[in-house]
């Protein structure tokens, strides 16, 4: 089979590629096309990735380009990992709102829609030409925001589902703390991308989490940055996210006194394509792990070798809700336990949501249908609604200086801006 990977020149790509060569039996893939449009970057990731499978004796072709078209004529699935304005961009998501007392993340708040703004056009723009020269390929989208974004994409009628990596995270740290396999591991994974929470591990029959938070709960509320109480008290497993929500003020107080993440990761990368472009390195560099995506090689890989080989086994993506939330609309993006088959991913009913989850998730759908909505259509007055109902912002001056300010700064990516 024929993969494409979007925004291929990423550091990530290393991580998936190490994936592919290990997993080689679960994808057949035999070429692997890494398309992004920086060429400094798409050199010493695509040599590395050639490295890696040789390393492994995987017999699959690399092959880079700066040209779209040529990655996705005839692909048989369309990767997306892009970052639209890079490293500089996400910097501005994450300090720009705290200017505003708000929380600077890149997916969550502020930054989350400036991200989306920016991403959802040019994502839609890549989709219109996988339906024109790979009319049968599935588009998997691992860009953030993952709910809004792939919400974009099945509006727009294509085949897409959206990937975390939050989901097999848990399950990784889970089978650790049980010492069993991680495919022994079923999650009770509800909510919204990057808004979810574990409200049960199943191994077999038995529902473990009790177990797990009355032994791990500290180990637990350390990785997310959580009390470990509050887990107890709720009997759920939180995503490292909902810290945004829970504890807004002393994340902010706490992002005020610190360096961005994307000042981090900035010279993360910088450190990353010095090794990458080393002749003698054929493996991923331990460094990799600092950068973020853990995982995210083999949940890529599961999740298209069940959309090509028909599996129909059990993974968390981002699917359109139909009736599994009924308190959402049918056709908002939910991230849940879903049935992968060769014709998509079909939400596994979902009990009842507690009212202090589904009022969350309620308010944040509420907020992602206005983001996409000023993604698409554009202008300040819909910046403002989106931010306005986002519930880390909603008081209507906060909501119009950070529109103002969100729009100025993102200017170069918005056309509607210009002219605006």
């Amino acid at each position: 089979m024929k993969l494409c990977v979007v925004g291929g020149g990423s550091t990530y790509t290393p991580e998936f590629v190490d994936g592919l060569a290990r997993l080689r039996d679960t994808l057949p893939v035999s070429e692997l096309v890494l398309v992004d449009p920086d060429e400094r970057r798409l050199e010493p990731v695509g040599a590395l990735s050639r490295r890696i499978l040789a390393r492994y004796g995987h017999p699959g072709v690399i092959r880079t380009t700066t040209v779209l078209d040529e990655g996705v004529e005839g692909a048989d699935a369309v990767l997306l990992q892009l970052r639209v304005g890079g490293q500089a961009a996400r910097r501005v998501d994450e300090t720009l709102p705290l200017g505003c007392g708000c929380v600077g993340q890149e997916t969550t708040g502020a930054g989350g829609l400036a991200k989306a703004l920016r991403t959802v056009p040019v994502v839609l723009r890549i989709a219109e030409r996988v339906a024109r020269l790979a009319p049968d390929a599935w588009i998997v989208d691992f860009t953030n925001p993952v709910g809004i974004v792939t919400r974009a994409l099945l509006d727009a009628g294509h085949r897409a589902v959206g990937l975390c990596n939050v989901a097999i995270g848990f399950q990784r740290h889970f089978a650790r703390a049980l010492g069993v396999p991680p495919g022994d591991i079923r999650l009770g994974h509800i909510g919204l991308n990057h808004l979810t929470w574990e409200r049960s591990v199943h191994l077999g029959e038995e529902d473990v989490l009790p177990r797990l938070l009355a032994e791990h709960a500290e180990e637990f509320a350390a990785d997310i940055g959580l009390p470990s109480a509050l887990l107890r008290r709720l009997g759920v497993v939180p995503s490292y996210y909902l810290r945004y929500f829970y504890e807004h003020d002393a994340v902010v107080a706490q992002q005020l006194d610190a360096p961005s993440r994307a000042e981090e990761v900035a010279a993360i990368e910088e450190r990353l394509l010095r090794m990458y472009a080393d002749p003698a390195l054929d493996t991923k560099p331990e460094l990799l792990e600092r950068r973020g995506g853990a995982y995210y090689s083999e949940a890529a890989i599961d999740l298209v070798a069940s959309l090509y080989a028909d599996r129909g086994d059990v993974q968390v993506v981002n699917v359109r809700n139909s009736d599994r939330l009924p308190f959402l609309p049918p056709e908002a993006v939910i991230e849940v336990p879903a049935r992968v088959t060769a014709t998509g991913a079909d939400p596994l009913p979902v009990d009842p949501v507690e009212p202090l989850f589904a009022g969350l998730i309620a308010h944040v759908t509420a907020y992602e249908e206005l983001a996409l909505e000023a993604a698409l259509k554009g202008g300040v007055d819909r910046v403002t609604d989106a931010l306005l109902a986002h519930p880390l912002i909603g008081q209507v001056s906060t909501a119009t200086d950070l529109a103002d300010r969100l729009v100025a700064a993102n200017a170069a990516h918005l056309p509607w801006a210009v002219s605006a």
